[in-house]
């Protein structure tokens, strides 16, 4: 019985752990050419990177801080460069 339990709760757990990303995915945009974007994005707003981490719901959590000097977090899209909502 708690065979059978633990294979029911590894079959309702797989998807959550399938979904986490240890690593960008195959084929994402190189991070240099990422932070190069959201530079030209972001122009003189952009004071300098702070922090870069890769989040395991398969983005880059990037603060960095604004020509006012104040701290501004951003979601990237590993795939476009993109930010995200």
């Amino acid at each position: 019985m708690m065979l059978r339990s633990l294979a029911t709760l590894g079959l309702i757990l797989s998807p959550v752990i399938a979904s986490a990303q240890d690593a960008p995915p195959a084929g994402a945009m190189p991070l240099s050419e990422i932070l190069a974007k959201a530079e030209a994005d972001l122009g003189g707003d952009l004071g300098h990177f702070s922090e870069i981490e890769w989040d395991d719901d398969g983005y880059y959590d990037v603060e960095y801080h604004n020509a006012e000097d104040r701290e501004v977090s951003l979601r990237l899209d590993p795939m476009t460069g993109d930010a995200m909502e």
